[in-house]
């Protein structure tokens, strides 16, 4: 092993480049009326305290539309013999191996954006309640197979207890 980021012998698959793309739009519908409210309301108190606060907003909303970008290609999965593995993050990155006899159940989610752009969420859930294993901006076809595939190994290893 390389690194302890790097799965032994197995590929990344990553996620779709469609996500950025999604993240994004959230991002606008969130942060620009924010930014928007928060500089006219600097700007009533003191016309330089709103071009401030304009002028941070645009620069911040700029970096964060850039880290999107870089977050979503760190977003991947491994399948194993006996684990999944999930990684992400850029500046703190994350490594997350779920043992598929822990699994309990596999949702897949998607939301209005998700489906206008064609994606889905799949998420891990375990016994233990503090577990954050989510896969997404994965094409319906891979979310569904990744559902059953997991669904099965789970069921397969579990029954050996």
């Amino acid at each position: 092993m390389s690194e302890p980021f790097d799965p032994p012998g197995e590929p990344w698959v990553r996620v779709s480049p469609r996500l950025a793309t999604v993240r994004r739009i959230g991002l606008l519908v969130v942060w620009v009326p924010l930014g928007v409210l928060l500089a006219v309301l600097l700007w009533l108190v003191h016309a330089w305290l709103g071009a401030l606060a304009a002028l941070v907003a645009l620069l911040g909303l700029a970096w964060v539309w850039a880290v999107v970008g870089r977050t979503v290609r760190s977003w991947g999965y491994a399948e194993r013999a006996e684990d999944l593995l999930v990684t992400r993050g850029v500046l703190r990155r994350q490594l997350v191996v779920v043992p598929y006899g822990r699994m309990q159940f596999v949702d897949v989610t998607a939301g209005p954006l998700d489906r206008r752009f064609g994606l889905a969420t799949v998420q891990l859930h375990t016994a233990a309640a503090a577990t954050d294993a989510s896969i997404p901006g994965l094409v319906p076809a891979e979310a569904a197979r990744l559902r059953d595939r997991l669904a099965a190994r789970g069921e397969a290893t579990a029954a050996g207890l």
